[in-house]
């Protein structure tokens, strides 16, 4: 991008972190984020400039008002989780709606598929798990499969392989976004025909109430994944006023951080798949607690909290 490009898109913006100073902790946390985004792009590729040693200067100056405010936890860590990934979110909100609608799209393709071919679930699922299956549902136990292995070895496997699907379904985001819009594809039908399995046997509402205790959270970010993969994607699609290497640089930075903040979310839904799911005969409330506490936590982070983050601070999407 050239450098008259890059202060006419930001200046207004760096005006008004001088002109209007603000001494709120958070509001001063996004605006660092922000500044030092800026300040590392400027150095990259105008480190003699004026602009940079004005983005350096005004960042120092930032730098020295939120250390100074107590109340603000400084930390790297803490900062990513309460300011930067949110952020990330907002400003990557189309991507990871599309891969939401490719998602369901392809969900309800598996659904259609399977309601009108009655081999395409064994084609999907496997003989083996629609076979063992169907002996559980005939015993009165539709969901035995989740007791079948041990704990912990349970929640090492499902967990390491949930976060590999994740971090696959990003990484082929580099061929054009569709590897993975593929990855979805795939993903989108397995779950449409799995689901139709169940309802197809009589057991729809058990297998919804015990599946989607882990798979609120499972489903989602898996979601969330393919929207990182689009982001870094798109970055080489659509480079916009930036070169084509510097905007993959930056799409594939971006769909990074997304990526790998969905990292606990596995680990949290891996533990409950493993020591909570195969607890069948939960009472129906603490099921749909589980289902419903896990749907508010991915609406509130992800859609309510960036939206209102961006409001509050006022950053450029």
């Amino acid at each position: 991008m050239r450098e008259a490009v890059f202060l006419r898109q930001n200046t207004q913006k760096w005006q008004r972190y001088t002109n209007q100073p603000t001494t709120d902790p958070d509001e001063l946390a996004a605006r660092f984020i922000e500044l030092t985004d800026d300040l590392s792009y400027a150095r990259t590729f105008y480190p003699d400039s004026t602009t940079t040693q004005y983005l350096n200067e005004l960042t120092g100056k930032l730098h020295q008002a939120l250390y100074k405010n107590k109340k603000e936890n400084t930390g790297r860590f803490g900062r990513f989780w309460r300011f930067e990934l949110p952020l990330l979110v907002a400003r990557s909100h189309r991507p990871l709606l599309w891969a939401l609608a490719f998602f369901c799209l392809s969900a309800a393709i598996g659904t259609l598929s399977a309601a009108y071919d009655d081999t395409f679930v064994r084609l999907i699922l496997g003989d083996q798990y629609v076979n063992q299956t169907l002996n559980n549902i005939r015993r009165g136990d539709p969901m035995a499969v989740y007791k079948s292995m041990g704990q912990t070895e349970m929640f090492l496997m499902i967990t390491s392989n949930n976060i590999f699907v994740a971090l696959r379904t990003f990484a082929m985001g580099a061929l054009l976004s569709f590897g993975t819009a593929w990855s979805l594809f795939t993903n989108g039908i397995m779950l449409g025909a799995f689901q139709y399995f169940f309802f197809a046997q009589g057991v729809g509402a058990q297998s919804v109430l015990t599946i989607w205790i882990h798979g609120t959270l499972e489903i989602s970010a898996i979601v969330l994944a393919g929207g990182a993969g689009f982001v870094m994607g798109n970055s080489l699609l659509f480079p916009g006023t930036y070169s084509r290497a510097d905007s993959f640089r930056r799409g594939a930075r971006d769909g990074l951080k997304l990526a790998l903040g969905l990292v606990p979310i596995f680990v949290v839904a891996g533990f409950l798949e493993s020591f909570v799911t195969r607890h069948t005969e939960m009472p129906l409330a603490l099921s749909l607690l589980i289902i419903g506490g896990s749907l508010t936590f991915i609406l509130g982070y992800f859609v309510v909290y960036p939206w209102w983050l961006h409001r509050r601070t006022g950053r450029v999407i």
